[in-house]
């Protein structure tokens, strides 16, 4: 992604539209479109700053626009999840004084030393007693530490098991809490229940296998990390409410049954950016149920390939009739590579046809961060729109979630 942050960070400001659908038809686009809305991130951030028990970190990975960012910070958090340098530097030109907190289990010599000298950073993750060992080193063997060991839990219930890469397992992280304790000034605990996690009970199992550290080591936490993984929605996948994943935890973390109740955090990304942000496609041609658009995995659209995520689409009507009759679509990208392909189904009007234009919606959760430059096909269109998403999980006017448990 050699874009990664090149055009980010040069300019807040942008063009503003009322719609997706004044924006396509003022500018008609040639190239895929990406729109960001802020209301959708004001009203997802408030919604967990409210409802969660304890501090919320974002995790940067998930959307590091500096709109994004700016918002963010703006709606009340200023505590971030960062796994690299760059981001680190993302942050810290929108936010100076946001705390940043390294939650990346793996990493260089050379980044541990610039996070700690140059940006003073005190957080940092690990799994193996070699991290621990390695941040000791590059920090000359610091004092003001606040480290967590990050233990493996079931990812069962996740669209995207992150489990098999990260995490030490229990039997393992009891002896290195132990001795990370012995460096740390403060030392947590934290789990990950995977990506579009699609059942709270995953987090009180998460809580259970600290409990069973805890009991083990006598050592209670100062901090419990829970890690991200709450959902959003998609047409194929409807979770239950964020309400009922908050209660999951409360209930889990009051079994803890601990004197000393440890400071509660999270590092949600998804379900607070997704419904910000869609993307602006043009068919360039359809071979029956089969479309072919100018943005593809190896963009804006990469959840759609392999993990086969399917998003809310519609058709921008341009004034003429639109067939009442539904069909289910596959998209192919814009690239030669066949892998350029997006199973879907996506569900559109039947006479949908070459030049007509599609919004897809939920991509304000990593459609930015993915594209790539393969083949020559990228773009940075950018704009911002205030209407509402295609699909949402909250009621814009009272903060609180449509769904019901």
């Amino acid at each position: 992604m050699p874009v990664f942050f090149v055009k980010f960070f040069l300019e807040l400001e942008m063009q503003k539209f009322k719609s997706v659908d004044k924006l396509v038809n003022q500018l008609k686009p040639t190239e895929p479109v990406y729109c960001i809305r802020r209301d959708s991130i004001n009203i997802a951030s408030k919604f967990f700053q409210n409802k969660f028990p304890g501090k919320i970190l974002y995790a940067v990975k998930t959307n590091p626009h500096p709109l994004v960012l700016k918002t963010i910070v703006e709606s009340g958090i200023n505590d971030f999840d960062i796994a690299s340098i760059k981001e680190v530097e993302a942050i810290r030109s929108v936010s100076p004084d946001a705390k940043c907190s390294y939650m990346h289990t793996v990493k260089s010599k050379e980044s541990i030393t610039e996070a700690y000298f140059k940006y003073n950073i005190k957080t940092f993750s690990i799994d193996t007693k070699d991290e621990l060992i390695k941040i000791l080193n590059s920090t000359n063997q610091a004092k003001d530490l606040e480290l967590f060991v990050r233990v493996a839990v079931s990812n069962e219930h996740a669209e995207i098991d992150l489990s098999k890469k990260f995490g030490a397992q229990t039997s393992e992280a009891i002896g290195l809490y132990r001795l990370t304790k012995q460096y740390a000034k403060k030392i947590g605990l934290s789990f990950h229940v995977g990506s579009q996690c699609m059942h709270p009970i995953s987090y009180s199992k998460g809580i259970n296998e600290i409990k069973y550290i805890i009991k083990k080591t006598k050592i209670v936490p100062d901090v419990i990390n829970i890690g991200g993984g709450f959902p959003t929605i998609y047409p194929d996948l409807v979770p239950q409410t964020l309400d009922s994943y908050f209660e999951e935890i409360k209930n889990a973390l009051n079994k803890l049954k601990l004197e000393k109740k440890p400071e509660i955090i999270c590092e949600p990304g998804r379900a607070i950016v997704a419904e910000s942000g869609s993307t602006i496609v043009r068919v360039n041609l359809r071979k029956k149920q089969k479309l072919y658009i100018n943005d593809g995995t190896y963009g804006t659209l990469f959840d759609a390939g392999v993990p086969n995520i399917v998003y809310p689409s519609r058709l921008i009507t341009s004034g003429r009739i639109i067939s009442k009759k539904l069909t289910s679509f596959d998209f192919y990208g814009p690239t030669c590579d066949s892998m350029d392909y997006m199973k879907g189904p996506f569900i559109l009007p039947n006479n949908i046809k070459e030049g007509d234009y599609i919004e897809l919606g939920q991509l304000g959760a990593y459609g930015l961060t993915f594209r790539t430059q393969f083949n020559g096909y990228y773009s940075d269109s950018i704009y911002e729109v205030c209407d509402n998403p295609i699909m949402t999980m909250y009621d814009k006017e009272t903060n609180k979630e449509f769904l019901v448990a």
